[in-house]
């Protein structure tokens, strides 16, 4: 478990997030951008694939895969246009048999996952989920962004944080947080008021990061990004008009693009936060604070950071390695 070093939270903004933005090769092509494989959606919430996997395009990742219980396949397939998909085999109708469909995500190549938004619970998903997190004889499983049903099922799995090998951003809200928690055995009651009491919301979302040995992205008005080591950031945004279904699933899919694009955990967790507000914002400004739609943000995204990318520094706050090496190492398809 991570040392308890206490840094002060970063309170993020335009130039801290510039810093972060993941190079863009003049030749590089969608393998350079990153392979992103997205597990979610059902037939009752067929959105939530929809919304990831367009967020993630829109947020740079090269290439986005939709991987979907076979009988789901031809329906996906018709609605994601710039994706590809991949059927995983069932048990039954949209019942994944997890071994099969373990053997047939790991067969894929992909440099990271998002799994949860939309997913229909089940023991068969908590099993495929579970397994996709695991030590690979293979090596270190690629990072994951863990939503929606993903966490839901975490909380149902004695010592679950111990189960997982993969480096992952949990992106719960306040409920899955507190889910998560007494799972852990901790009193939801000892947590505190999660929703406005700000000091509360860093101390839960650093303590859990620390436990889990993982970043947490605790939602809500000023989302707070805590990294396993101690070190935070906190959005400055408070935007009811995101207060909307979808959006979430937003959110997964653009910190889900900056993984695949060679991000660590907390970099993509910081940075994908405040490109989604930034697009909440922009929509905001256009429509007041409420009726926006989820959808209403993916196109906001690029526009996002196009700006961060015109301000001086963009990129300078990465290793000077990070990115480059993975996009050369991704450079031959």
């Amino acid at each position: 478990m991570p040392s308890r070093v206490v840094h002060e939270p970063i309170l993020l903004d335009d130039a801290a997030a510039a810093a972060l933005l993941p190079p863009r090769p003049a030749r590089g092509h969608k393998g350079t951008f990153g392979k992103l494989l997205v597990i979610a959606g059902s037939v009752d919430y067929a959105g939530a694939a929809l919304l990831v996997c367009t967020a993630a395009g829109r947020a740079g990742a090269g290439l986005v895969t939709l991987a979907t219980p076979e009988s789901l396949q031809p329906l996906f397939a018709a609605k994601v246009v710039e994706a590809t998909t991949l059927s995983l085999p069932e048990d039954d109708v949209e019942e994944v048999d997890p071994e099969e469909a373990l053997g047939r995500i790991l067969d894929h190549d992909h440099d990271a996952l998002v799994v949860g938004p939309g997913l229909r619970p089940s023991l068969s998903m908590t099993e495929l989920i579970r397994g996709l997190l695991a030590p690979d004889e293979n090596g270190e499983p690629v990072p994951a962004v863990l939503d929606a049903e993903a966490l839901r099922s975490l909380a149902t799995v004695d010592g679950w944080a111990s189960e997982v090998a993969a480096r992952c951003v949990l992106t719960p809200h306040v409920g899955e947080f507190l889910r998560l928690r007494a799972a852990d055995g901790v009193d939801p009651q000892e947590q505190g008021d999660l929703v406005f009491d700000d000091a509360r919301r860093l101390a839960a979302a650093r303590d859990a990061a620390r436990e889990w040995g993982q970043v947490v992205v605790l939602k809500g008005a000023r989302t707070v990004i805590a990294a396993p080591d101690g070190r935070a950031a906190v959005s400055p945004f408070e935007n009811p008009a995101l207060a909307s279904a979808g959006t979430g699933d937003v959110l997964a899919g653009t910190i889900g693009a900056l993984l695949a694009q060679g991000l660590g955990t907390f970099e993509a967790g910081q940075l994908g936060v405040y490109l989604h507000a930034m697009a909440g914002e922009a929509v905001r400004v256009r429509l007041g604070d409420a009726g926006l739609l989820a959808s209403d943000l993916t196109a906001e995204l690029p526009l996002a950071r196009k700006k961060l990318a015109a301000l001086p520094g963009a990129g300078s706050g990465l290793p000077s390695s990070a990115g480059v090496a993975a996009a050369r190492n991704r450079g031959e398809e």
